[in-house]
């Protein structure tokens, strides 16, 4: 039997359960739990941000009605190692995570415990929505079949997902373990090898493209739009870019509407603004910065489609709502949408540097945004964060002891700091590039790289070759990160590579 402790959960009920207007559905099961995740969205994209350029009105709402953190940070600068982290606790180098493709197998092992498997156990139901990214089946998948090992393997009661990226094939849902509207007659194939079937690439047909894309993002042609890698079949199981806003949103409120009386807990995994951009006719136009200002319109919206559903059933007091991003900002990833003719003022990096793939704090230092009315007190944290400790704070919110040791290796508990009850943070956080950073307060140190970044990023600039080099920064007095001095603190330099050696051989809390 799991011993179940006392928690705010607990406290906060107590506190609330005598004041005669709130609500009897607020006050008498465990709070609702909404993960807003969003893909590439950089520190300063948010008006609550500072961003002018655009508007976010309903994530500034979140931010002003609960905790902005301006020092929180993803686990990881690229999509699939920080969300390998939030769901597992544990850091995405430990299991050689890189980027991956639609066809890859599962990278997260069913038998290890996860964020979903930790509300399980608390009583929640639980549910995925959106982009995926983590793998599916053991290798060699049939999208025509049962798909699995997947989300329902992991502590999903519910999944509807896109498998990898939107840039990526197969481009269609997959609702539990099946392609969502496939024709049986039109079966599914799928490669990363070599082109397969009848059906238009990018590279021969540029004259029809919605978006010009680059060598690797143009392989089969769907909705006017060329992908990585090459797919035939499926048709009419195809996704249209331009609604992901709408289907997903419906997805996801419907889902609240049917665990209404219950406990529940939705990881709302967004595509926006990731590329190829391409929203609602509804946005495009609302800013001046082409696809990705109106991708992150479009964001914003799908946040308040959330936050209305939930107020419309009188649960948003019971509702918790964490939103944050799985890395920095990136401009024309693979496809020419302007957002560099187009950026204009707007700093998707906000004061910092770097962006999505860097080492640098852009990287992974992210919006991020706790939201509790009437729980947590409206203010600004300056509180050193990792999205890995939300696993371990979240169990310890809902009262579900981590017993097994080999779980959750790297997350500790800040469910005080996500509170905004105490604003002592992490003293020590890696942050994982092509190489590994680790900050100690304001000091970050960057190690020298000992993986070559893959060519396509080093020929569009994104990233460099073998950085030999090692760098520190004080980030009190350079947030830039202009001037190393690594050379000249040389005490300070060898005492975080140690720190930091240590770290990534031995799991802290494996040290204690």
């Amino acid at each position: 039997m799991r011993r179940i402790y006392l928690t705010y959960y607990t406290l906060s009920v107590m506190a609330f359960s005598s004041c005669s207007h709130v609500k009897k559905n607020e006050t008498a099961k465990k709070p609702n739990v909404v993960f807003i995740y969003v893909d590439d969205l950089g520190y300063g994209d948010l008006s609550c941000y500072g961003a002018t350029a655009v508007t976010t009105p309903n994530v500034d709402s979140l931010a002003t009605g609960g905790i902005q953190f301006t020092d929180a940070h993803c686990a990881a600068s690229t999509c699939t190692s920080s969300r390998f982290a939030l769901l597992t606790g544990s850091y995405a180098f430990r299991n050689n995570v890189n980027i991956l493709n639609g066809d890859a197998p599962l990278i997260i092992k069913p038998e290890q415990e996860t964020i979903a498997d930790i509300f399980k156990k608390g009583g929640y139901t639980t549910a995925v929505i959106g982009k995926w990214n983590l793998g599916l089946g053991n290798g060699n998948l049939d999208w025509n079949t049962e798909i699995k090992p997947g989300p329902l393997e992991l502590g999903f009661d519910y999944s509807f997902i896109i498998p990898a990226t939107p840039d990526r094939v197969p481009t269609v849902f997959v609702e539990n373990h099946k392609v969502a509207n496939l024709d049986p007659n039109d079966p599914i194939t799928v490669s990363y090898d070599k082109r397969i079937g009848t059906d238009p690439i990018g590279l021969e047909n540029e004259e029809i493209l919605k978006l010009w894309a680059d060598p690797q993002h143009s392989g089969t042609l769907i909705n006017g739009i060329s992908r990585i890698g090459f797919m035939s079949g499926g048709h009419k199981a195809y996704w249209k870019d331009e609604e992901f806003a709408n289907v997903l949103a419906k997805k996801a409120t419907d889902f609240i509407s049917k665990q209404r009386d219950k406990s529940f807990f939705l990881y709302f995994s967004l595509p926006d603004i990731h590329v190829p951009r391409a929203p609602n006719a509804r946005f495009v136009g609302k800013t001046n910065m082409g696809p990705r200002g109106d991708a992150i319109v479009q964001m914003d919206w799908m946040t308040g489609q959330i936050v209305k559903k939930l107020k419309e059933l009188s649960i948003e007091k019971n509702t918790i709502i964490f939103f944050s991003s799985d890395n920095g900002p990136v401009l024309d990833d693979g496809y020419a949408d302007k957002s560099v003719t187009n950026i204009g003022s707007h700093k998707p990096s906000g004061q910092f540097k770097g962006g999505k793939y860097s080492a640098y704090e852009a990287g992974t230092r992210v919006p991020t945004i706790m939201y509790w009315p009437n729980k947590i007190k409206p203010a600004k944290s300056e509180a050193l964060l990792s999205q890995v400790d939300l696993f371990a704070s979240f169990a310890k919110l809902i009262g579900v002891k981590i017993q097994n040791k080999e779980t959750a290796v790297d997350s500790f508990d800040m469910l005080d700091v996500l509170m905004g009850k105490s604003n002592k943070g992490r003293t020590y956080m890696i942050e994982e590039a092509f190489t590994m950073s680790i900050r100690e307060d304001n000091w970050k140190y960057i190690a020298p790289q000992s993986k070559i970044a893959p060519q396509w990023l080093v020929n569009k600039n994104v990233a460099s070759g073998l950085q030999q080099t090692p760098q520190l920064y004080d980030l009190s007095k350079d947030p830039k990160e202009e001037n190393n001095l690594a050379n000249y603190i040389p005490v300070k330099t060898e005492m975080l590579a140690s720190k930091l050696l240590q770290i990534t051989k031995t799991p802290e809390r494996k040290q204690k």
